[in-house]
């Protein structure tokens, strides 16, 4: 399978009696999954999503992507939380976190509407200054705060630089099939419109247009993620706790939080582009899970980078954390070490080796050191980072986060907790 779970550094931690012990939980969050009767069934459209999606919106999506790149220099996504962090976390991954840098055909792709920073807000303007720039606001209501007046900025930003009708034709909006206000708004000005699914939530969203769309135009091959999404469907439908890598991975988090004390995961990679993948990780789960005084709190590492930082911690701190190590075999690209005569550096005991065979031997190493220093670690192998192998990526933890949260018994699919900071800012705004 393209994601494969490894449980080699859990022997020490887990026994077969665990196993057994949840397994009927296990089936019982499968039925509530698949016969659609757990909370929040209403939003799992999301299960079937890559075999039964929109294809006339899907073309039309590809084919939108084809025209921005045409005549847009920077493409700015406008959202916040699942209406953004899915369609970054793939760009960076399978791209580059350096995207933007690099030499390309595809418009420079930035974020905005993801904070209330005036800072950050005024420098993306600067940045578009003498550049074509397109909008893809995404929203379902358009009321958010975040993202409705980062809208407003570069609403009035296009009108000035195009005039209304040329705005008009650079505006894209991804929001709610019939209602809404961002809905209204674009069915007055005209312009383009893609669906947000009314039985998807916007952390299970990255597969639709809230991601398909950016994605695309950054020059990914949306057909390839799709597929990998697919077969992940196709593999992960299983009831079978042994014959599913998803299902168990959903277990052993749900065995060493409530049985063995471990309350924090810590979701790491061995690849910097990895970082806003963790950042999605961490919005889906800990959305999904985090309710009714529950809950694992899912945190994040960059490897080696943050053994410099955090290791110490991990290694010897308090052992309340588990780890899980999301490991691509083969790197995009490698670089050869080569001997240095004057050897200034002591390394020339790693000549004729690649930098690829190092970064192993960190994962190899650290996976020992953590493990014997009582933190479990969980493997999750990827063969390689390509559009087919992030699609089933995706689809793996999607599934595997609903599974989790209907074994602890809380709802997947809402976010009750969300709300108690806008009725205070709101407030204090005098709304």
């Amino acid at each position: 399978m393209p994601v494969e779970l490894n449980t080699k550094y859990l022997d020490s931690f887990i026994s077969g009696e665990d196993y057994e012990k949840i397994e009927p939980s296990v089936s019982l969050a499968h039925n509530f999954l698949h016969k659609k009767t757990g909370l929040g069934s209403e939003f799992t459209g999301w299960v079937t999503l890559p075999t039964d999606y929109d294809r006339e919106e899907f073309s039309r999506i590809k084919e939108t992507a084809r025209k921005i790149s045409a005549n847009t220099d920077i493409f700015i996504v406008i959202g916040i939380g699942g209406s953004y962090l899915g369609a970054r976390a793939v760009i960076e991954l399978i791209n580059s976190r350096n995207y933007n840098t690099l030499p390309k055909t595809t418009p420079d792709i930035y974020f905005a509407g993801n904070s209330i920073s005036a800072a950050d807000l005024s420098d993306l303007l600067k940045i578009c200054e003498g550049r074509d720039v397109s909008v893809n606001v995404v929203s379902k209501s358009g009321t958010t705060l975040e993202p409705a007046l980062a809208f407003r900025v570069f609403k009035r930003f296009l009108e000035e630089k195009y005039g209304k009708e040329g705005a008009r034709k650079r505006i894209f909006c991804t929001t709610d099939r019939q209602k809404g206000k961002l809905k209204r708004l674009a069915d007055e000005e005209g312009y383009e419109t893609f669906v947000i699914p009314e039985d998807i939530g916007g952390r299970y969203s990255v597969l639709t247009a809230v991601g398909l769309l950016p994605i695309a135009v950054a020059g990914i091959d949306i057909d390839e993620l799709m597929l990998g999404a697919r077969r992940a469907q196709e593999d992960l439908a299983c009831a079978d706790l042994d014959q599913n890598d998803c299902y168990k991975y959903a277990a052993i988090r749900n065995i060493l939080h409530s049985g063995k004390g471990k309350s924090i995961e810590i979701l790491a990679s061995y690849e910097p582009n990895f970082a806003m993948m963790n950042e999605w990780f961490k919005q889906l789960f800990g959305e999904s899970e985090g309710k009714d005084g529950k809950g694992i709190f899912p945190a994040s590492a960059i490897f080696s980078t943050d053994l410099h930082s955090m290791g110490q911690y991990i290694q010897s701190g308090t052992r309340n954390i588990f780890e899980t190590i999301v490991y691509f075999e083969k790197p995009r690209n490698d670089i050869l070490i080569e001997t240095i005569a004057s050897d200034a550096d002591g390394l020339n005991f790693l000549s004729g080796k690649t930098i690829a065979f190092v970064n192993k031997s960190a994962f190899l190493g650290t996976l020992a050191a953590h493990a014997g220093g009582g933190v479990p670690n969980i493997i999750l192998t990827v063969p390689e980072i390509n559009p087919f192998e992030v699609g089933y990526l995706i689809y793996f933890f999607e599934k595997a986060c609903a599974i989790s949260s209907y074994i602890s018994d809380v709802n997947p699919f809402d976010q009750p907790g969300v709300d108690a900071y806008k009725k205070n800012m709101f407030a204090l705004l005098g709304n």
